[in-house]
């Protein structure tokens, strides 16, 4: 893979959300935003610092996007194969790519493919076709990451988990039966991999030949039903690791669950040897939490963020002419402090105020901020009925927490309307400390003014 932090939606393999170096400090905020014919959602950055994306609309063929960093203007697309969604809930087919230590792009494809583009010069150049129709079936390919020893691992929406020999087309897979995925994949140096369901948390390892094998498999409170700003019952967290393979108990493996009535944080050790719990935070109140994005890891210490409510309108232009806005959803964001040598959770800090509906947010460790991109209420804003282009406030901000104290630092505007809405859409941040964040409608850049 690309190196941390450019190479897919969750930064790297462990699938950390966190950044090494600094994002954006709030000084004098300039904001700037480009139409890209659809929600521009996985980001990451070439070599020279160029954004790599997939954009997605319903009804139209996904296009990977190659764009200036600066000015967000388009330097070169291709439209990628396949039937395009009804709906911009489908991530498949492009919603999770990584870019490869060559520049190129592994995209899993809307035909049930892998395609492999490499960036050359000021070009996208279609390199490799990886046909995975028979094994992918309708419901599509979802993510696709390679393990430590280069073979390509991926799941689809209905419960297949394989792999792909990329130098000779071989392919294996195992199916969980009556069991749906709905998030991404987190790989670490000893060889596992580590998939959430609708109903358990696994570690897979490959067989001798390159066999899909079933290491452990953890079941997890699914709860009851649903949850209003979830993609599916059960976990909407893609696994994230903590520790190194070769450390205590093989590292630990983190996930929310979906409990009633309080969802909890769940860490598990992730060796071979199985899934022992380390211990189980509740978090948030009880019947108003749900958690749709992968957790962010601080150390240790793990950060949830609550989605609850949230919703999209399958038409949000339509809707957003006729006056609508995003329903409000139940604020919150908490950090659980996680103790490993005595086996307990506990709550480090919790944030009630921060509404944030759908983002990927993350963590810069250089400057000790948390990214979030938040929706307050109209009376948050103190709207006045009658102003507003739409007739209704609708405002989304980048907002920056303390990591330390969960308090917000700044939040800046980034825009008014549908279009602004990230629709699980990630913040990503360049080594300029460029934060970026793709949207209904493309894509928004906001950078201190002194960058």
């Amino acid at each position: 893979m690309a190196p941390n932090g450019s190479s897919n939606l969750h930064d790297d393999a462990y699938q950390t959300d966190a950044y090494r170096g600094s994002g954006p400090d709030g000084k004098d905020l300039a904001v700037s935003s480009r139409l890209q014919g659809g929600l521009c959602g996985s980001i990451t950055f070439d070599s020279q610092g160029r954004l790599v994306s997939v954009c997605m609309a319903p009804g139209l063929s996904p296009k990977l996007v190659l764009l200036n960093p600066h000015t967000l203007a388009t330097i070169d697309t291709m439209t990628l194969p396949g039937k395009a969604s009804a709906s911009f809930t489908d991530v498949s087919g492009g919603g999770y790519f990584y870019l490869d230590n060559h520049n190129r792009a592994v995209i899993p494809t809307k035909d049930g493919g892998i395609s492999v583009v490499a960036i050359e010069g000021d070009k996208l150049v279609k390199q490799l076709h990886y046909d995975l129709s028979a094994v992918a079936g309708s419901s599509g390919i979802l993510s696709a990451l390679p393990d430590w020893s280069g073979r390509l691992w991926f799941v689809t929406g209905n419960g297949v988990v394989g792999t792909l020999d990329m130098a000779t087309g071989a392919v294996a897979t195992h199916t969980l039966g009556g069991e749906r995925i709905a998030n991404s994949l987190a790989v670490d140096e000893s060889g596992g991999v580590f998939i959430v369901s609708d109903h358990a948390l696994y570690r897979f390892d490959a067989g001798p030949g390159g066999e899909v094998q079933v290491t452990w498999r953890m079941e997890y409170d699914r709860g009851t039903g649903q949850k209003p700003g979830q993609l599916s019952q059960g976990s909407g967290t893609t696994p994230t690791l903590i520790g190194s393979a070769s450390g205590p108990e093989g590292g630990y493996v983190a996930i929310t669950d979906n409990a009633d009535p309080k969802m909890n944080v769940v860490v598990v050790a992730r060796g071979k040897a199985g899934p022992t719990e380390v211990c189980k935070q509740p978090i948030f109140a009880a019947g108003e939490g749900a958690d749709e994005n992968s957790l962010v890891a601080v150390g240790g210490d793990l950060i949830a963020e609550n989605n609850y409510g949230y919703k999209l309108d399958e038409h949000p232009l339509l809707k957003g002419i006729l006056g609508g806005r995003q329903p409000d959803t139940t604020p919150g964001v908490v950090r659980v402090h996680v103790d490993y040598a005595h086996r307990a959770c506990s709550v480090a800090w919790t944030n009630t105020t921060e509404r944030v509906p759908s983002v990927v947010s993350k963590a810069a460790l250089g400057n000790g901020l948390f990214y979030t991109y938040t929706h307050p209420t109209a009376s948050e804003l103190d709207y006045k009925p009658g102003g507003g282009l739409l007739g209704a406030p609708d405002a989304w901000y980048l907002t920056a927490l303390d990591l330390c104290t969960g308090k917000r630092v700044w939040s800046k505007l980034a825009g008014t309307g549908p279009l602004y809405n990230n629709h699980y859409a990630p913040i990503v941040i360049g080594k300029d400390k460029t934060a970026y964040t793709g949207a209904v409608g493309g894509m928004v850049r906001i950078a201190d003014s002194d960058d």
